[in-house]
């Protein structure tokens, strides 16, 4: 392809991106002033095409999301029914350790019995060996940027050629897939006929507002009237909520964008906890703190638990989950006895019985990764992650030691380190005038978008981070692109 037609590609993508303020250009390598660093993803280096996956990788995907949703739900039940008395009680315990007494109360109430998070989102690290999730994320950023970007990857001119004629990249959930699986989510949470959508998006997530805005636009549309709005422009009254701003008409549906950590910050959020419990407007995704813990993943490989989890999961499911998830532990300070270990957890071949002993351990052997489970303004953004083997001895055993005095207020998890693969992607660097390869090493962020009981694989993003970064996440740095199926380009006769 030629230069000038691939400057074409990457000038019609990055401009309608700056048209819409998802995008602020970079200048010799610096981000312009007023841009919102590595936590919006405003800046970052545009791909010249989507991230290429095998057929088989995309099977993965789309099954994953089912799967998840079984996931989230057996550990919805277990948390009910450790509170209850029927599983054990140091699960709930644990999920709600550092939780206000109001909002736990809250969450538990008989109404949210059942409610779950409807867009689920894996962080995904391909690796060597196979795709490894390393989180989930209840209240996502990149909705909005995922959905602009699938439209303009699809849109984008692809030159033609008379040997070659390149196929548009045939995007995971099209060109519209995001947009369509977030309005039929949202439609399938409005409870009040005739309301409308209001995405609250709060002062600690303002850098998300303008894809959220955007986002609202092509919901309103396609005939779901949406307003992106923050806390403040709500108006409360003893018939339900209303929004002054979109001619006082009634909220159905709240679509929450701000974390619960955050609640103290968010102005009118008991007014709208208020309207929830009476049933005036639906809150998505609920307030349920315990379904937003990165323990979760160490209650999945708790050996306790393991009847639990092959019931509520089934064989299968639970081996495969166990294998995609890494092992995971919760730093909890509380002693060990002597005659017990930390369960699934050695160090140089002998079994760990304190977290002392991991603290000794050498670099090689510290693979590992203490991160925030939750209900932390660190726990987001790659925020708060300690990598064990890039850190010096000492800055490893003070990072174990500040994450178990923080437990009581914010638990931590240790989790084992995946490294990813390397992939070649290619960005146009506007400073030099020049198309650059660059090597690195891939996060995918799925979107599944939950409609009564099925989960729709709707979009895939890729970030992709120079391979000497350990931890990868929106940055400057880094190429972020949809994902598409890798496909053999249609050969053409040049004789016609």
């Amino acid at each position: 392809m030629a230069t000038s037609n691939l400057l074409h590609r990457y000038s019609s993508i990055r401009d309608a991106l700056i048209e819409v303020g998802l995008f602020t250009p970079q200048l010799d390598g610096a981000l312009v002033e007023g841009s919102r660093k590595e936590t919006g993803h405003t800046s970052w280096r545009i791909g010249l095409d989507p991230l290429f996956l095998a057929a088989d990788q995309l099977t993965f995907f789309q099954e994953l999301g089912p799967q998840l949703l079984r996931f989230s739900r057996a550990l919805n039940h277990l948390y009910g029914e450790s509170v209850r008395g029927t599983q054990p009680s140091w699960v709930a315990t644990w999920l709600d350790q550092g939780k206000p007494e109001a909002l736990v109360t809250y969450s538990r109430m008989k109404r949210f019995r059942d409610d779950l998070p409807r867009v689920i989102r894996p962080d995904i690290i391909p690796t060597q060996d196979g795709m490894v999730i390393t989180e989930l994320d209840s209240v996502p950023g990149g909705i909005g940027l995922t959905a602009c970007m699938s439209q303009l990857y699809a849109l984008a001119p692809v030159p033609s050629s008379a040997v070659e004629s390149p196929r548009p990249p045939q995007l995971i959930g099209g060109q519209n897939g995001m947009i369509d699986g977030f309005a039929a989510m949202l439609r399938s949470q409005l409870i009040l006929p005739g309301g409308i959508v209001a995405i609250v998006v709060s002062e600690e997530a303002k850098d998300y507002r303008p894809e959220m805005s955007w986002m609202a636009r092509e919901l309103t549309a396609r005939g779901l009237e949406t307003h992106c709005v923050e806390p403040r422009q709500i108006r409360f009254t003893e018939e339900g909520l209303r929004l002054p701003d979109a001619g006082d008409r009634a909220i159905g549906l709240i679509y929450r964008f701000y974390e619960l950590f955050d609640l103290p910050n968010v102005p009118k959020h008991e007014l709208i906890q208020y309207a929830a419990k009476k049933g005036l407007v639906s809150v998505t995704p609920p307030y349920k703190p315990a379904l937003e813990e990165k323990s979760a993943f160490a209650l999945l490989h708790h050996p306790a638990l393991a009847p639990y989890w092959r019931t509520e999961l089934g064989e299968e499911l639970f081996l495969h989950l166990t294998t995609i998830m890494p092992r995971t532990w919760i730093l909890d300070p509380a002693p060990v006895p002597p005659s017990a270990v930390i369960p699934g957890l050695s160090i140089g071949g002998r079994s760990v019985t304190n977290w002392s002993d991991l603290a000794g351990a050498t670099q090689k052997q510290r693979h590992f990764v203490v991160k925030p489970s939750g209900f932390s303004e660190l726990a987001w953004g790659s925020r708060g992650v300690s990598v064990g083997h890039d850190l010096p001895q000492h800055e490893w055993a003070a990072a174990l030691e500040a994450a178990l005095a923080a437990f009581p207020h914010t638990p931590h998890v240790l989790q084992e380190f995946h490294k990813g693969r390397q992939f070649q992607v290619e960005y146009f660097d506007a400073p030099a005038g020049e198309i650059r390869t660059m090597a690195g090493r891939a996060r995918l962020s799925p979107y599944y978008f939950v409609t009564g009981e099925t989960a729709e694989l709707a979009g895939i993003l890729a970030t992709v981070c120079p391979a000497d970064k350990k931890v990868i996440h929106g940055m400057k740095d880094a190429v972020m692109v949809p994902c598409s199926v890798a496909q053999e380009p249609t050969r053409t006769d040049p004789h016609g």
